[in-house]
């Protein structure tokens, strides 16, 4: 079946629907916000969900999402970062992903609109195309939102810049992308299967500059095929506070594809692909946007001031050798890497950590405490109904609230005051099965020597759709109190931890993400405190440095364990 075919097929022709979660991210849009959801209210398809993520407005857009949400509870759903926070456009696409309810994911800019087919003509494409993980169509710059006429003139669809309508497969889009020969697909524009967003880590959170819809791109068509369509569902809203015209009035767009690339690279070596075709293109383009931009650098300097490179030269030969070389890699474009014997430890050198209290003595939240609160954020629609939380009930009050019907907390040993029910997940029959809709678990999995029969108990406690969340420990200092007292026995990866939970969740059951990178991993361990590092440098996420293992377990429903 030809795609033109198949676009032509309607929502009045489709039978079983498929749920389409559509997620929009918005940071002070009022202007533009309500003519993006009456955009997705006026879809000829029928079966959607609208997931409003406000990313800490200052503006009426909160009251604007609010307002919708108010008026179609059973369609429309209002979420928000922990404190009003602004986390940033991909945490927000994240964040309404890990509350979207359909198979099927699209999302839409707030300054953006659809058109009314976009739903209809993407799932029935999607539908016949099992094989493809994102589908994505041409996107309208359009200028003549204004309402002046001579915008109207400015108004263009471009192409895709690969063979239109085709099923690309994985690699071909992303090698496309990185020599410019196709442009990038339009977030706008995209359909994609949940359970492929979902393998790959969703959208890439503190990724800097405007390729974060490039990075999600080249992470998905490194796993599954891309569907290129040649129809036009979306206008592109081009306005001078969009991300597009901030970076091209300030200059900043080289910068922002040097450091792509820069990720591409690092990327594809953690998908032991360091000898393949693609790696060697980035690192040619690489070579390229640098050359290019140390050229127009050296040409003006050259040009305005002559004699300033070799005054440069001369003056930079008294400076002490480290900075020498800091300086040559930053002329060059490149990357600093101190060579050996170059390394300054500062603070850090020494034998001792700079707290043994986790931070808590700095005046800040622990940086563990940090990943697991935005865990625990993510996944609050499910902290509802009974909850048992071990240890204490903080996590449940701070994130459940009104949505907790009853409380529990359990404790190994007696004495706790908050501790409704006393016993050792390995042995604790006395614990009522199929009890809990929801199980808290944080940073105790690791104190337990036995934590299969721990895994087996929380299983069984759940009820039927119950949820268990769990965070452990991967790098870490160890707990000397809780050593003294019974034991702390492992360290977990993100694969030891789906093993273990996939020996008594269904797989299909089970999410299991890492948190940490090198650097919140080194601060960690000497014990700084969160708010000593910044929000980017925290978000960062590099999977070979797992400082926290968080984990999402669904028990099955009664009828899927007949």
């Amino acid at each position: 079946m030809q795609i033109d075919s198949v676009v032509d097929m309607r929502k009045s022709g489709m039978a079983g629907q498929p749920l389409v979660s559509v997620v929009v991210p918005f940071l002070n849009s009022e202007t533009f916000l309500e003519e993006c959801i009456e955009s997705v209210l006026n879809q000829t398809y029928g079966s959607w969900e609208l997931l409003l993520v406000d990313d800490g407005s200052r503006d009426g857009s909160t009251a604007v999402a609010r307002r919708y949400a108010q008026h179609h509870p059973e369609r429309i759903r209002y979420f928000e970062h922990p404190g009003h926070v602004n986390r940033g456009t991909s945490a927000s696409r994240n964040l309404g992903m890990q509350h979207a309810r359909g198979k099927l994911i699209a999302f839409l800019d707030a300054d953006d609109v659809w058109l009314p087919h976009k739903l209809a003509e993407q799932v029935a494409l999607i539908e016949h195309y099992p094989d493809a993980g994102l589908l994505y169509g041409r996107a309208e710059s359009w200028y003549s939102w204004t309402g002046d006429p001579s915008d109207a003139e400015r108004d263009t669809v471009p192409p895709l810049g690969v063979e239109p309508d085709s099923l690309l497969r994985p690699h071909e889009l992303l090698q496309a992308m990185l020599t410019r020969e196709a442009r990038s697909p339009d977030p706008s524009s995209m359909l994609v299967r949940r359970e492929v967003a979902e393998a790959i880590g969703g959208w890439e959170e503190g990724f800097p500059g405007m390729y974060d819809d490039q990075v999600f791109v080249a992470k998905l068509n490194l796993r599954a095929p891309v569907l290129a369509s040649n129809h036009c569902w979306i206008r592109y809203r081009r306005h001078p506070d969009s991300c597009y015209s901030v970076a091209k009035a300030n200059g900043s767009r080289r910068q922002a594809r040097i450091t792509y690339l820069r990720w591409i690279k690092e990327h594809l070596v953690r998908e032991r692909l360091r000898d393949s075709e693609l790696w060697q293109i980035a690192e040619r383009e690489l070579k390229k946007d640098r050359g290019s931009a140390l050229h127009r650098v050296r040409s003006y300097i050259t040009r305005v001031r002559p004699g300033a490179v070799t005054a440069l030269k001369r003056g930079a030969s008294i400076l002490p050798p480290p900075l020498r070389h800091w300086m040559r890699t930053r002329w060059r474009g490149e990357e600093h890497v101190p060579p050996a014997g170059y390394v300054r430890f500062g603070s850090l050198r020494r034998l001792a950590p700079i707290s043994r209290k986790w931070g808590k003595d700095r005046g800040g939240l622990p940086i563990d405490r940090y990943y697991i609160e935005r865990f625990l954020a993510a996944h609050a629609s499910d902290i509802r109904g009974r909850v048992l939380e071990v240890g204490d009930d903080v996590y449940t009050n701070q994130f459940g609230g009104a949505a907790v019907e009853h409380s529990d907390v359990l404790h190994a040993a007696a004495g706790n005051p908050k501790a409704t029910i006393i016993g050792d997940l390995t042995d604790a029959e006395h614990v009522p099965s199929n009890a809990f809709d929801c199980v808290i678990l944080t940073q105790v999995l690791q104190f337990i020597d036995d934590p299969q029969a721990a895994i087996r108990t929380l299983n069984r406690i759940l009820r039927p759709d119950g949820v268990l969340l769990l965070t452990a420990s991967g790098i870490s200092q160890i707990s000397r109190f809780d050593m003294e007292r019974w034991g702390e026995f492992w360290r977990f990866t993100t694969l030891s931890l789906q093993r273990l939970l996939t020996s008594e969740f269904p797989v299909d059951g089970v999410r299991v993400e890492s948190f940490g990178n090198v650097l919140a991993s080194v601060a960690f361990l000497h014990g700084l405190a969160a708010h000593e590092l910044r929000q980017e440098e925290l978000d960062y996420q590099d999977p070979d440095y797992q400082l926290l293992i968080a984990a999402w377990a669904r028990k099955p429903s009664a009828e899927k364990s007949l």
